[in-house]
């Protein structure tokens, strides 16, 4: 536990929250300036930053919790879609450090808040030597660490 991390606090149950879901590793909960009504928010108990600093088998139970919020969802509230959002770093747009997951209900018709303007590559051979520099560092993950 960060004593400092609000979700952090919210697991400890020193801060109030309106809770969904809640297992051995993971909690579900109710965003507090939702996007949408059921709004809901998935975090491990655990203390990890990012998604980079979480192990396979933590990412995988809250998976497992995404999954069936995103469930609940569809049939209690009967949405047209639901987005799942999540962001590591600030620069990403990730305000509490604490890895989380958010749980978006979609009305039908809605105009999802995720549109972006696509970007292009200059060439083809710049898209090779991106790919190839994220394959040499997905290789030194798997040869030498994390």
């Amino acid at each position: 536990m960060d004593a400092d991390c609000v979700f952090c606090r919210i697991v400890a149950g020193e801060l109030p929250a309106e809770r969904v879901y809640e297992d051995e590793h993971t909690l579900a909960f109710m965003d507090i300036g939702p996007i949408a009504k059921g709004h809901a928010l998935i975090i491990p108990k655990a203390h990890h930053p990012t998604i980079r600093e979480a192990p396979p088998e933590v990412l995988a139970s809250v998976m497992a919790t995404v999954q069936r919020i995103v469930d609940a969802q569809f049939r209690a509230l009967q949405p047209g879609g639901v987005n799942v959002t999540q962001a590591n770093g600030a620069a990403a747009g990730q305000v509490v450090p604490h890895l989380h997951f958010h749980a978006i209900p979609r009305p039908e018709g809605s105009e999802s808040f995720l549109r972006w303007k696509a970007g292009t590559y200059d060439s083809p051979e710049e898209m090779a030597a991106v790919a190839g520099t994220l394959r040499a560092a997905i290789d030194e993950s798997v040869d030498g660490g994390h």
